[in-house]
């Protein structure tokens, strides 16, 4: 013998309409269980269930890896990064108070254990987050673009093409790290700039000047591959008198 929940309610059929029971069984019940969300599953690993951290891990691991390797271009560095990014999210996570998402908390730890990559390949592991990404002098003005011209084709079916992920990870890869760090940060994972700021050790408005520029720079790069030709505005650099 089964027992179940019935439950009923009208479809709409043409003009007309009849009624429909439906028998909610014990294991339906089961499926229906929503996924335990981040906070949930935090406050469980917080006391002491480690089998709710590894859900954390499956559930955001592939996001940090490819924060990681967007920022460094290396495999071995972006999955030491990965795995050095939980840990020490396992070892403070008494810190986590909840005032950002738990995702946008990984992702600060991930850019802070990649930034220290970079300093260490620039023999910079004694300096400050602060100092290793102080801008240098003229080096967060507005560029002014060389090439602008308008899209060959739609934002709907640039969006289509397969090309163009690979063409923006080659246009990112030649961005400086501070300004393509902002732009991963705050354009591709969706972080708020002061979150941005926050991360990368910077004040919102050193953040916004290179989310700007490097927004500028990028465009450019894309506009001579998608742009059309004919369109592009001539520049003149001399001057009749």
């Amino acid at each position: 013998m089964s027992f179940g929940m019935a439950s009923s309610g009208t479809l709409p059929c043409g003009q007309d309409s009849f009624t429909y029971t439906r028998t909610v069984k014990p294991g339906m019940m089961n499926q229906m269980i929503p996924e335990p969300s981040d906070g949930e599953l935090v406050q469980r690993a917080k006391a002491g269930d480690l089998a709710a951290f590894e859900v954390l891990t499956t559930r955001h691991e592939r996001r940090v890896y490819s924060l990681a390797m967007r920022i460094l271009r290396h495999v071995e560095d972006a999955e030491d990064v990965t795995q050095q990014t939980f840990l020490s999210a396992v070892e403070h996570l008494d810190r986590f108070r909840g005032e950002a998402s738990f995702s946008t908390w990984l992702l600060r730890i991930a850019t802070h254990a990649a930034l220290k990559i970079i300093r260490k390949r620039r023999g910079l592991d004694m300096v400050s987050l602060e100092e290793a990404t102080e801008p240098s002098e003229n080096s967060d003005t507005i560029p002014h673009p060389e090439f602008i011209a308008d899209w060959r084709q739609s934002p709907e079916q640039l969006v289509e093409t397969r090309e163009i992920q690979r063409l923006l990870d080659e246009a990112l890869a030649r961005l400086d790290e501070k300004h393509r760090m902002v732009f991963l940060l705050r354009d591709v994972e969706g972080l708020s700039i002061n979150e941005t700021a926050e991360a990368l050790g910077l004040s919102e408005s050193n953040t916004k000047m290179r989310l700007l520029r490097a927004r500028l720079q990028l465009r450019e790069q894309l506009t001579k591959t998608l742009g059309d030709p004919a369109t592009q505005p001539v520049r003149s650099h001399h001057h009749e008198h």
